[in-house]
């Protein structure tokens, strides 16, 4: 795995692995529910990935959307693709909402609802509640997967 993959706490975070993507927890949390997408690939920019990446990129997003729906009711989502201090490909996938979503004993507002995301507002997650919210978005993705 690359270097920002390890970043972003895998294989701890890892809340699902498709074939060129993994989908960790965001260990800050803006949004409850926010997550790293982020290929496997070793490619630091998005068209230097391969064709199967993008083509699989379609049913990750679609597997995405609709856990997320599930586990925190979002109004909108955010693919926020940085990339400024962690080089490899990767989204920080923002599930957007009016107000707080509580779910493992963690509470988050949407800070920044309902113009851009306030990252800076982040709740920043303790191991304890990596694992837990971690396990929970695993059992939701895995339903989701079905």
């Amino acid at each position: 795995m690359n270097e920002t993959i390890r970043k972003f706490g895998w294989p701890a975070s890892l809340v699902a692995e498709f074939d060129h993507w993994l989908v960790l927890l965001r260990p800050a949390q803006p949004t409850l529910g926010s997550l790293v997408l982020a290929a496997k690939s070793g490619a630091t920019a998005f068209g230097d990935l391969p064709g199967p990446a993008h083509a699989e990129l379609k049913h990750v997003t679609e597997t995405i959307e609709k856990a997320l729906a599930s586990a925190v009711d979002y109004a909108k989502i955010n693919y926020l693709m940085l990339m400024m201090v962690d080089p490899h490909v990767h989204f920080h996938v923002i599930p957007r909402y009016d107000g707080e979503r509580t779910a493992m004993d963690v509470a988050v507002t949407d800070a920044g609802w309902p113009g851009q995301p306030e990252l800076g507002q982040a709740v920043k997650l303790d191991d304890d509640a990596i694992a837990a919210l971690t396990r929970w978005l695993r059992g939701v993705f895995d339903a989701a997967a079905s």
